[in-house]
């Protein structure tokens, strides 16, 4: 029968004879098929294309995430842009399997980027890479994949998943230690652990490269973005400006004793731990803490920035239930922070962490990540 698609859901190309043994509703795709969430970089790519050589039958699909006609969504080398999307397809087309485009731009703009622009409102410093892989990755696009008749969503991240000692999932940290993303998803749901797929776990970034090139993939050689995708630029404090409401965000600069020592333009600007960008004279300072309701910034040594316990919020244990007792554990609370060997005190729903030796720059609102070893024992979001 002739292929329909789901509400939301943009056929870009042909189904394949590789794709009509399967029927669910009016979608038309082979039984045991796992998808692979195409970004338009090497990485997604080279997850499709180990998944073909293994004898999965692959779909492709791609969330769109963003308004087209948004000057910031054409920007060239950002993900999930036109470019990104035209990308996708050639490397659909190049091995040989059926492709999707899902929109989600409404849901990606209510979750992810209007969390963005109110946590640095209010003085926090968000991780909008966490908030996508707990919000629109993983479960609706889990879903989503499975409405299609699959079993299995893959996807380009460098982690791995391994089975505990119990048989459950456990989420490891990928072998390529400049790449590993495990820390950008302990929040992803639990329960679609056991369906997921990380093909690049084991590899290389320089190994997918050289994966890429021998396939011939037609973006091989594609460069990848550093930056937000969103925030194509780089300008995190004008995006915000941008966005938000008219609220004044400009306040004066303190020091530990509440002096107000300068003035600056906006809470939404700094982070807790940075050093640059302050702009006042003297002796290198830093930004010790913020108060978005008085809009004052205070500022001291790189030693003041230096906390033994922070209180952590909406705590997930991934693959296990919540601890009963105490536990040591190593918390990384930045992506390209070196992890603290810590005790983790379970409250609630939450957790105080109570480092060994004082970690400097722990920022409110970006997420900390227990590990034991390589395995993502939980995390939560630093308050």
């Amino acid at each position: 029968m002739a292929w329909k698609p789901s509400p939301g859901v943009e056929a870009s190309t042909p189904v394949t004879a590789q794709a009509r043994c399967y029927s669910r509703g009016n979608v038309t795709l082979p039984g045991n098929t796992v998808v692979v969430a195409l970004s338009g970089g090497v990485d997604s790519a080279v997850a499709a294309l180990l998944l073909v050589e293994a004898g999965h039958r692959v779909v492709g699909l791609t969330l769109r995430l963003r308004d087209e006609s948004a000057p910031a969504a054409s920007a060239a080398g950002r993900c999930c842009g036109p470019a990104d999307l035209e990308d996708a397809r050639r490397v659909a087309a190049h091995l040989d399997i059926p492709y999707y485009v899902v929109d989600h731009s409404e849901a990606f703009a209510r979750e992810v980027v209007a969390d963005f622009v109110a946590e640095y409102r209010a003085g926090r410093t968000p991780n909008p890479c966490v908030r996508c892989n707990e919000r629109i990755k993983f479960g609706p696009l889990l879903r989503r994949a499975r409405a299609l008749g699959a079993e299995r969503l893959a996807t380009g991240h460098y982690a791995r998943m391994e089975p505990g000692a119990d048989g459950s999932p456990q989420l490891f940290r990928g072998v390529d230690d400049g790449k590993d993303q495990s820390y950008f998803l302990f929040a992803m749901p639990r329960e679609d652990a056991a369906a997921v797929l990380f093909p690049l776990g084991g590899m290389t970034k320089e190994e997918v490269r050289a994966r890429a090139r021998a396939a011939g993939l037609p973006n091989a050689e594609k460069q990848e973005s550093q930056e937000i995708c969103f925030v194509p630029d780089g300008d995190h404090a004008g995006f915000v400006e941008r966005a938000g409401d008219a609220a004044p965000l400009a306040g004066e600069f303190v020091d530990g004793d509440g002096e107000v020592v300068g003035r600056h333009a906006g809470v939404h600007r700094y982070t807790v731990g940075q050093r640059r960008g302050i702009g006042l004279a003297g002796a290198p300072r830093y930004v010790v803490s913020i108060d978005a309701l008085t809009r004052r910034v205070r500022v001291g040594s790189r030693e003041e920035t230096k906390r033994s316990e922070v209180d952590v919020t909406d705590v997930r244990w991934f693959g296990a239930a919540r601890p009963q007792t105490d536990l040591r554990a190593l918390v990384q609370v930045r992506h390209r922070h070196q992890p603290a060997p810590a005790w983790i005190e379970p409250r609630g729903d939450g957790a105080r962490v109570r480092f060994d030796v004082g970690e400097p720059a722990v920022a409110p609102g970006q997420a900390a990540v227990f590990y034991d070893e390589d395995r993502v024992v939980g995390g939560g979001w630093i308050a």
